[in-house]
C-alpha cells in the first residue's frame, strides 16, 4: 500500500501522518462498525438459547419458538434501530464537537457497549445486550459520518478519494474480522460467546491513545470554530514543517467569506441549490445498502446451502466470500487515484445489476436441474457483484457528499446520507427473508432494479469530483433536474 499510495515528506500528496491518521483511524472506528454487522451470525443459536434460559428465570416469561424469533429479531434490528436514530444527531455532534471530536466520542461508546457485552450473560440481563447493540447503532451512525469527512478535510484535494475509500476498507475488514472470530473454534462458543461480542474494543482501546493526538480538521477550526491560528498549526503538522500552507489557508479566508448560512436541516431541506446534491447523496447511500450486499452477507450461509453446499463447505466459502471482499477494497485507493468517480459509480452499478441477475437466474435453474455445475456458477456471480460493489458503490457513497457539498451544508447531508443508509440496511434485514420465502431465488431482482435506477441517476446527474472543489461542483447542479453536468 505504501507504494500505490507514494507517501512523501513535500506534504503535496500523502504524508507519514495522514497514512497513520488513516490507518488508526479506520481500525479504532471503523472496523467496529463492520464488526457489529457480522458477529451475529455464527453464534446466533448459542445466544438464543441462552435467552430461552434465562426468560423463565429472570423474567417469568415461558417463551415459545415464534417469539424467541421475535426477540432475536429485535436483538439483530436494534443495532440498524440505533443506526437512523443516531443519523438523525450526527451533524449537530459532528459541527459542535468537531469530526475528531465525534470519533472520540463514538469511540467511548463503543467501549462502553464492549462492558455491557462482556458482562451481559454474567448478569444474565438481556437489557445489558440490546442497550449495548443500540449504544452502538448510534456510535456506528457518527463514525460512518464523521470518518469520511474527517480525512476528507484532513487531505490534500489531489488524493480525497484515496482517504475516502478507507471508510469502505475498515467496515469491510470488520465484517470479515467478525466471521474469524465469532467463528466455534475461536470464541463463537457456549464458554466464551460474549467476548466473541466485545472483542471489537480491543481495537478501539488501543487506537484511542494515538486518537486523542490527531490534529482536528483544519477546515473545521477555521470555518465553524474561526481558529485561524490552530488551523494553521494543524495544516503544518499534516503537511510538514517544510511545506508551505499558506494557499490552504487564504483558501479557507475565501471560503469564509462566502460561506453560505445553509448548515441547519431545514435550511438545507429549503435550498433548491442543494436538492440534486442532496438527492445524489441519499440516492448512494441508499442503494448502497438497497443493492443486496448486506442480504448477500446477512443471509450467505443459507444461499449457499440452498446452493448445494454442505454446512461446513458454506461456512468456509461464506469466510473466503468475505476475504475476496476485503480485498477487492484494497484496491479502492488505487482506483480512486487513477480513474474519475462517473465511470466508477456507472460500471459499478451495472456490475452488480448485472451479477445479481445472472445470481438469480443461476439459483432457479440449479434448483430446477440439480445441477452442481450451477452451484459453482452462482458463487461465480456473488464474487462478480463483490467486485463491482467494490468498485464505486462500495466505497464512493461514504465521501461522495463531501465533494458535491460545501462545507456549511456538508454535516446535514453526510447526516441524511447516512440516515438513509442505515433505513435501507434496516429494510433488507426486514423484507429479504420475506422476499425469499415469496419468490425464492428472485428476492434479488428488487435489488437489480434500485442498482439500475442508480446508474440512470449517475449518467444523468452526477458532475465529475475528482481534483475538484465543491465550490467548483456546485454551479453544474444548482438547478435540480435541469442541472447539465457538462
Amino acid at each position: 500500500m505504501v507504494v500505490i499510495m507514494h507517501v512523501n515528506d513535500a506534504g503535496q500528496g500523502w504524508t507519514w501522518l495522514l497514512l497513520v491518521i488513516c490507518l488508526i483511524t479506520t481500525v479504532g472506528t471503523t472496523v467496529p462498525v463492520g464488526y457489529f454487522f457480522g458477529v451475529l451470525n455464527a453464534p446466533a443459536e448459542i445466544i438464543k438459547s441462552w435467552c430461552a434460559d434465562i426468560l423463565p428465570s429472570e423474567y417469568d416469561t415461558i417463551s415459545s419458538g415464534n417469539q424467541l424469533n421475535l426477540l432475536w429479531t429485535c436483538i439483530v434490528s436494534i443495532y440498524l434501530i440505533g443506526g437512523i436514530v443516531g443519523s438523525c444527531f450526527a451533524a449537530w455532534f459532528t459541527d459542535r464537537y468537531g469530526r475528531k471530536g465525534c470519533l472520540i466520542i463514538s469511540s467511548v461508546m463503543l467501549l462502553v457497549c464492549g462492558l455491557f457485552f462482556t458482562w451481559c450473560r454474567a448478569a444474565k440481563s438481556l437489557e445489558m445486550l440490546m442497550t449495548a447493540r443500540f449504544l452502538g447503532g448510534i456510535a456506528s451512525a457518527f463514525i460512518v459520518t464523521a470518518h469520511p469527512m474527517y480525512l476528507l478535510e484532513l487531505a490534500p484535494v489531489s488524493i480525497s478519494g484515496s482517504v475516502g475509500v478507507f471508510t469502505c476498507i475498515g467496515i469491510t475488514g470488520g465484517i470479515l474480522l467478525s466471521q474469524i472470530v465469532s467463528m466455534p473454534q475461536v470464541l463463537g462458543n457456549e464458554e466464551h460467546w460474549p467476548y466473541a461480542l466485545s472483542f471489537y474494543g480491543l481495537l478501539v482501546l488501543i487506537c484511542l491513545l494515538p486518537l486523542l493526538s490527531f490534529p482536528e480538521s483544519p477546515r473545521w477550526l477555521y470555518l465553524v470554530k474561526a481558529d485561524a491560528g490552530k488551523s494553521a498549526i494543524a495544516l503544518q503538522r499534516l503537511r510538514g514543517k517544510q511545506s508551505n500552507v499558506q494557499q490552504e489557508l487564504n483558501d479557507l479566508e475565501a471560503t469564509l467569506c462566502l460561506k453560505t448560512k445553509s448548515s441547519s436541516l431545514w435550511q438545507v431541506l429549503r435550498d433548491k441549490e442543494l436538492f440534486l446534491p442532496l438527492l445524489l447523496v441519499c440516492a448512494f447511500q441508499a442503494t448502497q445498502q438497497l443493492s443486496g450486499v448486506n442480504a448477500i452477507f446477512f443471509y450467505s450461509l443459507s444461499i449457499l446451502t440452498e446452493a448445494g453446499f454442505s454446512t461446513q463447505a458454506a461456512t468456509w466459502l461464506n469466510m473466503s466470500i468475505g476475504g475476496f471482499n476485503l480485498l477487492t477494497s484494497l484496491l479502492g485507493p488505487l482506483l480512486l487515484r487513477k480513474f474519475d468517480r462517473r465511470p466508477l459509480m456507472i460500471n459499478s452499478c451495472g456490475l452488480c445489476a448485472l451479477s445479481l441477475a445472472g445470481m438469480s437466474f443461476s439459483l432457479y435453474y440449479m434448483l430446477r436441474t440439480l445441477s452442481n455445475g450451477l452451484s459453482y456458477v452462482s458463487i461465480l456471480f456473488i464474487l462478480t457483484f463483490i467486485l463491482g460493489f467494490q468498485l464505486g458503490l462500495g466505497p464512493i457513497a461514504y465521501f461522495i457528499g463531501s465533494e458535491l457539498l460545501e462545507d456549511a451544508p456538508r454535516p446535514v447531508a453526510m447526516s441524511m446520507g447516512s440516515l438513509f443508509s442505515w433505513t435501507g440496511n434496516f429494510l433488507v434485514g426486514m423484507c429479504f427473508p420475506l422476499l425469499q420465502q415469496v419468490w425464492s431465488s428472485f428476492a434479488f431482482m428488487p435489488c437489480m432494479c434500485v442498482c439500475i435506477l442508480c446508474l440512470i441517476l449517475t449518467w444523468r446527474y452526477l458532475p465529475e469530483t475528482r481534483g475538484r472543489e465543491p465550490k467548483d461542483v456546485k454551479p453544474l447542479m444548482c438547478q435540480g433536474f435541469r442541472s447539465k453536468i457538462n
